[in-house]
């Protein structure tokens, strides 16, 4: 489905633990603190280091949520702003599914539920195939994606952007039932 709508996709999900919402500008600062982190960087392709304020105002306003992007804030019950997930809605067969999470938050689950709930979201609304990659060294984002039932479909290294010369993973959503 690769002319899907971002308005077709909902404003903002309702998760066990988690609310994803768009981005405002009130996240900047948090957006700014957590994305300005070299172990984040170093597995994002387009986040840039160092992540200045004006980089997350710019996303915020600018890319978060466009004709080829529909990205959400990931907000803990308590109202905290622990990272971004979203689509990229470009795809020609499908959507590419990504999401980082600031390292305070790693291993607490949140990403895997932030996948969880775009994979259902994506599904409701008759996407037929989700893709993602990852950095293959970055297995803890790999075995997230597993968890919610994507397979590694092949690797390459990457032969453009700041990850030149890195292997990366591509995966498919394979699992009606994750």
């Amino acid at each position: 489905m690769n002319n899907m709508a971002s308005s077709q996709l909902p404003d903002s999900i309702i998760c066990e633990r988690l609310i994803l919402r768009a981005p405002k500008l009130d996240d900047a600062l948090a957006l700014q603190q957590l994305a300005n982190n070299k172990n984040i960087h170093k597995f994002l392709e387009r986040l840039p280091n160092p992540y200045r304020h004006e980089h997350a105002i710019d996303f915020i306003n600018n890319l978060a949520r466009s004709k080829e992007e529909h990205a959400y804030a990931i907000i803990t019950k308590d109202k905290e702003f622990i990272g971004v997930a979203g689509y990229h809605l470009n795809c020609k067969s499908g959507v590419e599914l990504g999401y980082w999470v600031g390292e305070p938050y790693w291993g607490k689950g949140y990403a895997t539920e932030a996948v969880r709930a775009l994979i259902v979201e994506a599904r409701k609304i008759g996407v037929k195939q989700i893709f993602a990659h990852a950095i293959s060294k970055n297995i803890a984002s790999i075995r997230v994606l597993k968890k919610c039932g994507f397979i590694i479909t092949k690797e390459k290294i990457d032969n453009c952007g700041p990850h030149k010369g890195v292997m990366v993973s591509y995966l498919k959503y394979e699992n009606n039932n994750a």
